[in-house]
This record gives structure tokens, C-alpha cells and sequence, in this order.
């Protein structure tokens, strides 16, 4: 249903080579439109190769990277730079640090565009679309306020909604305990603070990320590889609380096209965004600052991953309509 392709590009932290994978539709196949991913926090993009089959049959050319610090975009191969993005803005708080390496917020925004431009050489014609989930959800947020205007629509699946103090807090404990143990030091304390609770409305659990999805096999498949088995550092968490920062500024906001359209998918059962009502929040926010073309999609049984969940027929189809009426 695809012909799937594997390539690399330099991180704009000017150490680490970035994978990416492209899926594109069999011959026969006309294609309509481009959709580029954000994945998630401790995951990687191959975990969307069925999502992304999927649209290729369609006619949606595919594309996603693993984030810095995730997959196999660490530097050198070097596993101790999983859940790391970047020395900078840590004790000196500058836009750059003496040697010049830009902050780990920016070196993803970096990475995205670069992606983007990439696929956008080969595709010049098709439109664009952007799906982020979860930590790739605040990512596309952030982006639609840097580039939204070079997007046809976009996808944002499993948000939530933190409000300002809740992040500089993030921020501050990050850089505290980074200052004493070190920006690649994975704190037991930050890791709880923001996913230790996650699980809790599923106890008695079978395992620790039951709030993931009530697909079995995905849960099981996630829990025994090495790629979604590592804590965050601090520089990771800061960089997290950072993005959740920028959205907190209505400045920043404003910037996004009032015109786009924007999907919001989420489950009723998904911790991470309140059971629903942080992307609720989140998709009233949106239409309070114009942009009145946002849906809402909340699934009545699902958990976190909506994409992965054991109703994703019905929620690949969304998705699809979505797409194909924003080309119209």
C-alpha cells in the first residue's frame, strides 16, 4: 500500500543526524496532499507506520522524523542522549550559550522546518499538513504560531492544556536540580511529576503505561522495546516546559492563521489531557482567537493514543475526511 523509505538530515544542532521516514503511495496512486507527524515523548515515528499505510492508500504522502533525543536520532548512537535536546538556555538563559548551540525548544523547531522544506522540494505542488501527538501536539501548537501560514490544516492529537504557572514551575524545578546534578541527569522526581499519575485511574494495571491504549499489543510491543524505555534528563523536561510555556502567550498565539483549519482528537480516558477536557480547552482557546474552521473529537472509550486505540479505524477515517475536505 506504500513504498517506505528511510533517510537522514543534520539536526540544527550541528551534531546529530536526524532519521526520517517517508511513506509513499503505491503506483497507481494518485497523491493528494503531504502530511508530515510529530511524534510523541519517548516514542519514535515508526510507531505510525500503519496510520501512515494507511493515508498513502489514500493518497497522502507521509513523513516523520524521530525527534532529537529520540529513536535513532541521538548523537553518535550514543544512548545516553536519549530524552536530551540541547545545553542551551540552561544557567545562562541566553538565546545562545559560548558556543553558539541554540536552545533544545529552537533545534526542534529547527528540525520540523527543515523537514518540511525537504519534503516540500520533492512535493512543491501538493498541500501540506501537519498531525503532532502528545509532546508532538505542544510542537505543532508552537509551529502553527511560526509557520501555520505554510500549512493547509493540521491535526492535533492527544493536547492538554497547562496553564502558565504550572510551566515556569516545570522550568525552574528542571534548571534547579539540572544546576546540581547535571543537564543529562534523569531525575526520579521530574519523571514523576509529570507522568507518575498517569496510570492511576487504570489500577489495578497490568503494566506501568496502561493509560497509553486498551490495545494489548501495542502496550505490550511499547513496554519491550529500548526506544520508549528511558527517563527524560533535565534538559529534556526543560525543553518540555518550555514549549508549554510558549503557548501560554496569547502574543505568540495571535500569530496563527485564523483561516486553518484544525482538527483536535482525543480520548475521554486519556489522562494526559484530562479526560478530555484539556483538548477541549485547548480547541476554545483556538476559536477565541479566530480561528473558527476547529473541530473537536473526543473517542468515548479511549486512552491516550487515539491513532492506536482499538476503535483507530474509526479515528483514521476522521482523519482522512478532515484532510481531504480542508483540499476542497
Amino acid at each position: 500500500m506504500a513504498v517506505k523509505t528511510e533517510f537522514t538530515y543534520p539536526s540544527g544542532d550541528n551534531r546529530t543526524q536526524i532519521r526520517a521516514l517517508r511513506w509513499v503511495p503505491d503506483e497507481g496512486i494518485a497523491p493528494v496532499g503531504v502530511l508530515q507527524i510529530i511524534h510523541g515523548m519517548q516514542e519514535f515515528i515508526d510507531r505510525y507506520d500503519d496510520f501512515a499505510c494507511f493515508m498513502a492508500s489514500h493518497g497522502f504522502i507521509v513523513t516523520g522524523c524521530d525527534l532529537l533525543g529520540h529513536g535513532g536520532s541521538i548523537r553518535d548512537g550514543n544512548e545516553n542522549y536519549f530524552g536530551y535536546f540541547g545545553e542551551n538556555d540552561f544557567l545562562e538563559g541566553n538565546s545562545t550559550d559560548p558556543a553558539g548551540e541554540l536552545s533544545g525548544n529552537k533545534i526542534l523547531m529547527r528540525d520540523i522546518r527543515t523537514l518540511q522544506m525537504l519534503t516540500q522540494d520533492l512535493y512543491p505542488e501538493l498541500p501540506y499538513f501537519l498531525l503532532g501527538h502528545s509532546m508532538g501536539s505542544f510542537l505543532a501548537r508552537q509551529y502553527l504560531c511560526l509557520r501555520g501560514a505554510s500549512l493547509t490544516a493540521a491535526v492535533i492529537s492527544g493536547t492538554a492544556y497547562h496553564p502558565a504557572p504550572e510551566a515556569a514551575l516545570g522550568m525552574f524545578l528542571s534548571k534547579f536540580i539540572g544546576s546540581r546534578k547535571g543537564w543529562f541527569y534523569r531525575s526520579p522526581f521530574l519523571n514523576n511529576l509529570s507522568l507518575g499519575s498517569l496510570n492511576k485511574q487504570f489500577e489495578p494495571a497490568r503494566t506501568k503505561v496502561d493509560w497509553l491504549t486498551r490495545d494489548e499489543s501495542i502496550v505490550d510491543a511499547y513496554v519491550a522495546d529500548r526506544r520508549t524505555q528511558f527517563v527524560f534528563t533535565c534538559n529534556g523536561f526543560y525543553t518540555l516546559f518550555q514549549t508549554l510555556l510558549y503557548l501560554t502567550s496569547k502574543a505568540n498565539l495571535e500569530h496563527m492563521p485564523k483561516s486553518l483549519p484544525v482538527l483536535f482528537i482525543a480520548g475521554a480516558k486519556d489522562p494526559v489531557g484530562g479526560n478530555g477536557k484539556g483538548p477541549g480547552k485547548v480547541a476554545a482557546q483556538f476559536r477565541s482567537l479566530g480561528l473558527q474552521n476547529t473541530e473537536l473529537k473526543i473517542y468515548e472509550e479511549d486512552r491516550h493514543e487515539v491513532l492506536n486505540e482499538l476503535d483507530k479505524e474509526t479515528v483514521y477515517a476522521d482523519v482522512l475526511r478532515f484532510l481531504e475536505d480542508s483540499i476542497c
